[in-house]
This record gives C-alpha cells, sequence and structure tokens, in this order.
C-alpha cells in the first residue's frame, strides 16, 4: 500500500497561490427514473484536472494532495469499480486539521426526491479521512474510513419540493496531518416515487437496467395442454408471457431434457421438456421482448443434487464419447434455437450440478464435462454467458469449495449460479456473502437461478406441495401474497447487495398451477399423465424408479406460483416491476400466526387475549381475539390429546390455537433447547472419536431449535442417556424422535433400564426429516424410583442425522 503521492501537474503547481482550485463543471440533466444518472465521471475514470468535471476546493494545496489514482498501481487494493478512483492525502507536514471539497454543479434539477452517494476507503485511527456529503444546504454528518480495503458507501437522501438550478454537490473530506483514502463511485440518482398498488414493495435501490428479472415457465406447454387458461390483470385471457412481460419480467428460463420419453414415446412429465418445447417457449418469450435462458439438465428428466443420471443415449459411451455427445447435443441445440430467432442470453452447462453432471461424479470429469458444454456455446456465440449452477448456499464452504474446484480445474464459464429457497438454504445475508466471495476472488458474475414462496398453505391439485411443512422449514415470510411478494423482493436485494457482479434473480415455475381441482383428482391424473403437466408420470419409472417411479403425480408447487389456482395473475407478480418503484396498498392485516399451546394435563389452561397480527407493510401488532370457548373446554375435559381451537378478531380473520395436553414429561431438557446439559450422558465406543453436537439449526430439529446431530466419516457408535430419579412407583411410556440417513449396517434403539430390567425399541433412519418416533410401552419404575433412558446408535462411516424431543410419562400407577 503506497500513502504517498507523487507531485501534482505543473498547472496545479501554478495555481496553488490561490486559496480554492475551481472548475467551471455546470452540468444540467432532466429527471426521467431511477437509472438516470447525473454526475459526470463518477468513476474517476477521466483526469478531473483535464476535462474539469470535478471542481476541487481546499483552504492550502501545501497541506493536501489530490489526484486520479489508477488502480493497477496498487495490486493488492480490492476495486470499487472501473480502474480509477480519486485519491487524497492530508500531508504530515500540515500542522492543522484540513479540508477538502470536490464538488459539481447541476444547473438545473427537476422537483423529487434524490439520493447521493459515493464509495469510501481509507485510513484508520489517526489516519481516518471524513467524508460528509452535501447537496446544496442538505448533508450529512461525517463518515469516517475505517482501513485499507474496506470500502463502505455513504449516502445522503434529500428531497426537491421544486426544481432548482445551479445545485452544488459532492463531498467535503476532512481529515488529521497523514489521513488519507479514496473515493470512487460518486452517484446521484433520482428516487421514484413509490405507485398505488395492492401490496407493498420497497424499492431496491440502484438495480441496474440490465439486472435479470427472470421467470422459469418450463411446465407452460404442457399445462397449456392440459386446458390451464391464463388471463391478464383485467380478467381477460392473454399469452401468459406478454402478461408475465407487462409485470417487469425480462427473461425466461427454460429447462431441456435429452429425451424425456420411454421406448413408447410416452412423456415422463415434469413438463415434457425436450428441445421442441423450449424451442416453442423461446419463441413466445422473444416475441414478447425477452431473453431465454437456456438450462440444459444432461439427463432425461431432473436432474438435483440427488440424481444426475446420464442420458439414455449416453449409458455406454466410454468418457472421451460423452464429453463429445454432450458438446454435440449443445451445439445442435443452440443453433435451432438461434434459428428459430430465439435471443439466448445465457445457457447453463447443468442443473443444480452439487454432486455431478451426467452420470460424472469425479470433479476432473465433471470439470471436463463443463469446459465441453463451454465450449459449444462459445462456438455457436460468444456474446451468450456461460453458467453453472449449484445450490445449498447454507453449508459453510461450499461454494468456496465448488469455485476453487472450477478454478483449478480451468473451467471456462462466466456466471455462478445458485439455487435459494428461503425455507431450505439458510439466510440471505449468507447468500449475498457466499456469492460476493466467488465474485470477488474470482472474477465471476453471480445470480440466483431458482428461487419461490408459497403464498397459500392450500392445495389446488390432489398432489402435496413442497411446502409448507411442520418441520424442516424456515418460513420467515408470511404464507401470503404479500408475503411471497416480501420474498422476491427480498432475495433481489440480497444479490443487489453483491454489487455490479450480481445479476439477477429467476422465479421458479410461477405458472405451474393445478390442471383441475383436488376433487377431480382422478382427472388430473389422466392429464399427467396424458400430456406431462404433473411433477412426473408414471412412465418416467424405468428411469427413475427410487423416486418418479414412487411419487409420480401433479403439480408440487401450486401454491408457490404467482396465478391463483384459476390463472389469474396474484398482485405478487408485479413485484418485477415494483422493486424499481416501490409500492404502497392501503393498510390491513395480513397474517396472523397460528398459535402452538402446550399444556400438562390437570393444570389451569387459559388461551391469550390477544394475538400478534401482521400488517401488510411489515409492521405488528396487537388484536383481540374471541376463542370457542365450548371447544376450549371439552379440550380440557377430555384431557391427553391435540386440539384445535378457533378464534375470531376484529374483520371476521380466523387464528387458530393448536392446543397439546401432554403427559407430565419427566425427562430433563428432553429436545436440547435449554444451555444446560449436563444432565445427558454421551459416550463413544472404542476406536471412536467424539462425532455428535448439540446443533442449532430448526430444519433438523423437530421442535424447536436445537437437537442432538450426528455425523462421522468412520464408524458412527455412541449413547446417549440420562437417569431420573424422583419418580412415583408406575408403569411409564419412553419415545423420542430420530431423522437422518446414510446409513449402513444401522443398530439403532431407544432403550430404558429400571429395576435391573432393560427394555429396548429398535428404530432406523429413512431420510432428512423422515422422523422415525420408536416408543417403549410400561416401564416398570419400582420403589427406588429411577430409570435410565436413552439411545444407541450404530452405522458405517458416512451416517448423520439427529435424535430430539425424549419423553417419558407415566401411564398408571
Amino acid at each position: 500500500m503506497q500513502r504517498t503521492s507523487k507531485p501534482l501537474a505543473v498547472l496545479l503547481t501554478v495555481v496553488m497561490v490561490f486559496s480554492t482550485f475551481l472548475f467551471n463543471s455546470h452540468i444540467s440533466f432532466a429527471a426521467e427514473d431511477s437509472q438516470t444518472q447525473f454526475i459526470t465521471n463518477g468513476g474517476f475514470e477521466s483526469d478531473f484536472w483535464n476535462d474539469h468535471s470535478w471542481s476541487v476546493e481546499t483552504t492550502n494545496w501545501e497541506n493536501v494532495d489530490i489526484q486520479q489514482f489508477a488502480y493497477a498501481n496498487d495490486t493488492w487494493m480490492a476495486r470499487d469499480e472501473g480502474d480509477h478512483a480519486l485519491k487524497y492525502w492530508i500531508k504530515n507536514t500540515a500542522n492543522a486539521d484540513q479540508s477538502v471539497k470536490v464538488k459539481q454543479t447541476i444547473s438545473t434539477l427537476p422537483a423529487g426526491s434524490y439520493e447521493l452517494s459515493v464509495k469510501s476507503m481509507g485510513g484508520e485511527g489517526a489516519e481516518a479521512g471524513s467524508i460528509k456529503l452535501f447537496a446544496g444546504a442538505e448533508t450529512i454528518n461525517a463518515v469516517a474510513t475505517t482501513g485499507y480495503n474496506a470500502w463502505g458507501t455513504v449516502t445522503l437522501k434529500f428531497n426537491l419540493e421544486e426544481p432548482v438550478s445551479n445545485l452544488q454537490v459532492g463531498a467535503e473530506i476532512t481529515g488529521a496531518p497523514s489521513a488519507w483514502g479514496y473515493l470512487d463511485s460518486f452517484s446521484l440518482k433520482y428516487v421514484p416515487k413509490p405507485v398505488n398498488a395492492d401490496i407493498f414493495v420497497k424499492r431496491v435501490d440502484g438495480l441496474d437496467k440490465d439486472f435479470i428479472k427472470g421467470v422459469d415457465v418450463s411446465s407452460i406447454i404442457s399445462l397449456e395442454n392440459s386446458g390451464v387458461k391464463f388471463y391478464n390483470e383485467a380478467g381477460k385471457k392473454q399469452d401468459i408471457f406478454k402478461t408475465l412481460h407487462e409485470a417487469g419480467v425480462n427473461y425466461i428460463r427454460v429447462r431441456i431434457w435429452n429425451n424425456p420419453y420411454d421406448s413408447k414415446g410416452n412423456g415422463y412429465g415434469g413438463g415434457n421438456n425436450d428441445l421442441a418445447k423450449a424451442i416453442e417457449i423461446g419463441k413466445r418469450a422473444a416475441a414478447n421482448g425477452m431473453k431465454l435462458l437456456v438450462d440444459f439438465h444432461y439427463s432425461d428428466f431432473w436432474a438435483d443434487p440427488a440424481k444426475q443420471q446420464a442420458p439414455k443415449a449416453w449409458e455406454n459411451l466410454n468418457f472421451e464419447e460423452k464429453k463429445q455427445a454432450l458438446y454435440n447435443y449443445t451445439k445442435d441445440s443452440l443453433i435451432a434455437m438461434k434459428a428459430a430467432g430465439i435471443n439466448i442470453g445465457m445457457v447453463q452447462v447443468g442443473n443444480e450440478t452439487n454432486g455431478g453432471v451426467a452420470g460424472e461424479k469425479d470433479w476432473s470429469k465433471i470439470s471436463a464435462l463443463f469446459n465441453e458444454g463451454s465450449k459449444a456455446i462459445r462456438a455457436v456465440d460468444p456474446k451468450i454467458l456461460v453458467a453453472v449452477h449449484f445450490t445449498n448456499p447454507e453449508t459453510a464452504g461450499r461454494y468456496a469449495s465448488y469455485a476453487k474446484t472450477l478454478a483449478d480445474n480451468k473451467v471456462d464459464y462466466d456466471v455462478f449460479a445458485s439455487s435459494y429457497y428461503p425455507f431450505w438454504h439458510g439466510t440471505l445475508s449468507n447468500l449475498t456473502s457466499v456469492l460476493k466471495n466467488v465474485a470477488d476472488t474470482y472474477g465471476k458474475k453471480v445470480m440466483v437461478a431458482e428461487t419461490s414462496y408459497t403464498y397459500t398453505a392450500a392445495d389446488g391439485d390432489g398432489h402435496g406441495n413442497t411446502a409448507p411443512k411442520d418441520a424442516g422449514q424456515t418460513l420467515n415470510y408470511p404464507i401470503t401474497v404479500q408475503g411471497q411478494a416480501n420474498s422476491v423482493r427480498d432475495v433481489i436485494q440480497a444479490v443487489a447487495n453483491v454489487g455490479n457482479a450480481g445479476i439477477g434473480v429467476f422465479y421458479w415455475e410461477p405458472a405451474w398451477i393445478p390442471v383441475g381441482p383436488p376433487e377431480k383428482l382422478k382427472q388430473n391424473q389422466m392429464k399427467w399423465e396424458k400430456y406431462g403437466s404433473g411433477w412426473a408420470a408414471s412412465f418416467a419409472s424405468e428411469y427413475d424408479p427410487e423416486d418418479a417411479g414412487k411419487w409420480y403425480g401433479g403439480s408440487a408447487v401450486d401454491n408457490q406460483a404467482m396465478f391463483d389456482f384459476t390463472g389469474h395473475p396474484l398482485p405478487s407478480l408485479n413485484v418485477f416491476k415494483y422493486v424499481d418503484t416501490g409500492a404502497v396498498a392501503p393498510l390491513k392485516i395480513d397474517e396472523i400466526k397460528d398459535l402452538s399451546i402446550s399444556a400438562v394435563a390437570g393444570e389451569s389452561i387459559t388461551l391469550p387475549d390477544t394475538v400478534t397480527v401482521t400488517y401488510n407493510d411489515g409492521s405488528k401488532g396487537t388484536a383481540v381475539v374471541t376463542w370457542d370457548n365450548e371447544a376450549l373446554q371439552q379440550a380440557i375435559s377430555t384431557g391427553v390429546g391435540t386440539y384445535v381451537i378457533n378464534g375470531t378478531v376484529e374483520g371476521g380473520m380466523i387464528v387458530k390455537a393448536k392446543l397439546e395436553i401432554k403427559p407430565q414429561n419427566y425427562v430433563l431438557n428432553s429436545s436440547f433447547e435449554n444451555s444446560d446439559r449436563s444432565m445427558w450422558k454421551i459416550t463413544y465406543g472404542i476406536g471412536t472419536t467424539p462425532h455428535t453436537d448439540y446443533q442449532l439449526k430448526a430444519s433438523d430439529a423437530k421442535s424447536g431449535d436445537y437437537s442432538l446431530h450426528f455425523y462421522s466419516g468412520s464408524a458412527v457408535d455412541f449413547k446417549v442417556e440420562q437417569t431420573i430419579t424422583g419418580l412415583k412407583p408406575g408403569y411409564y411410556n419412553l419415545s423420542m424422535f430420530l431423522q437422518g440417513g446414510d446409513a449402513r449396517n444401522p443398530e439403532m434403539y431407544l432403550y430404558a433400564q429400571s429395576g435391573g430390567q432393560e427394555y429396548k425399541a429398535a428404530t432406523s433412519v429413512n431420510g432428512w426429516v423422515n422422523w422415525s418416533n420408536p416408543q417403549i410401552n410400561n416401564i416398570l419404575v419400582t420403589e427406588d424410583g429411577t430409570v435410565t433412558i436413552g439411545a444407541s446408535i450404530k452405522a458405517d462411516g458416512g451416517a448423520w442425522g439427529s435424535l430430539d424431543d425424549f419423553i417419558l410419562s407415566q401411564v398408571s400407577n
């Protein structure tokens, strides 16, 4: 890092006798939209000393040094953007604090709301520079720099009630002797006034006009063939692609399977998305002014982290032949699509390729296949962006590892894409962090290729949906149209927060609505089979017997669509255009979360007088609730069990209280929620090291946030137990919950020891959050009142899972 500077140009030396150095930079603009940029040379890319784009003032030029700085002169510096910045230094020979103004004069600026911002970085402590933005008389408190490469954004928001002339805008830099720093990316933008709408949407600041607001509608042809109709906001039938474009969508994503048909020509379902359908979808996108993202799965059906099966035609090829086949298939497909007039902007080489692609699991081979796809894309059109696609950003280190592997294997790509489903994939701040790390480290563009959220818990077609679930999902947004819009808006913000490298977001299958109502399930099933409009048809069992072959059926995301069950657009669809302007709506209650109340039989049970409500602007409040007292008293008199008690709030909205009346549980800290876990004893088998932890992860817990998690790359072998004393003699029942997977040669059981007797109940793991619930009944506790309860878990290396909710209750004396 270089803190001193070379002498300024001779011109500056000549004018140093003056107290100010002022250029005549008068610039005039008209406010048009949030993309209008009023600052000239905001990135200091041109030499402001020569082109007079900036004025610089100071009281004593002998004490300060101002330069146009080239990032190339400091290879360690994390550049903000472009190739240059403004560099300042308060010379160490100065005898007091110094001040420098960097400004422009805007000749005319219309009335409206504006945001002035600049990126700032510099010294810390005594060497910090302080930046205070100003726009005429409007200003903010100075913001100090915090250290080398610690870029931050300084922002001033202001309103003009009427047009102004000759408005001076810029930054005042102050600092003690030896203070230093850099400014870059000066920006003055018009902030649009929020539009009146049916939903609230907070504007996403700084979205580029080319930011991708995309949707994946791969199932659309099969849906339309099944008789599904789509409408515009006025309730008239309209081509869905026109409706999408009117809502602000500028990109369409379409998946392609090589040959999603059996030997008799029956489609596997999921849209039967072959090349022909992709061409049809691409042509309709182009006709409505939208680009196309082509998503090659390089499979005959769904490719995801659990399945990366090679196409049937490639199954017997050696690796060199497979490389050539992938190259040819990619190139030939794109040539056919381009010939149809489709505007292809981006191509994915694989879909959610965490563990492989086209049947290959070794990363050297995966990378080689990626490069074959990339080479084919470049050959067809070098302007097309090449994307790789992964998922599970919530797993620590995953994306950093993938990106490094791609770099080590010299994979040629432009965009690192991620799936992000908020109920599975962790926090948005983590999403931004992991994507920004890839972008900054490897110079790649990043985006979200898939996201979605529920607007209702209802099922529309008789086939179950992926969300919401009672366990294993984080549902931080209301399950409403407003909640859906909030989720999409926040994902867009998270990608925008990456910076210029964050290029866009795609919503997954916003039009996969029912082909018919649930009460016409048989009719729906016929359409799913005939037209491929369900997630999988029975014909897919020959290719995917373990998943599609067992669980084939309809849409699993009809409640995550942006059209209602009858094809009318939801207000949330407009989030794609509202993120540019913001939107406001009449205030109303959006959600009242149902209550879950646990009580012990025999204790007094009361329900709350008020409930917390969430309004559609995101604010919270309380509302008085009237409960069905007759149902409550009936539950109390019945005793142990689970009941639903309805309540009504003002305006007629219904809230439900799930009341669980439990027998007394004598297990202490039974779900591991309390930090004191000393009552639990964990022992490990001979030759093993500790391989359990109390994991804070609600999605892996049966209840609450914690569970006892286990994993070992070698053998899993441990016992967890608790000794309970002071019990009344009698008979007791014991149970627990267990979930997990990859357990080869398992030996797992729940146990209890009392009065010299041992009781056992065998159990197993059956997949993520498929909870097993082993139980032991009629455990006799004798006069000493002591019982030891626990679980023994053994399996070969690679097994994983979690235990939760141990319950020991008395059933009789």
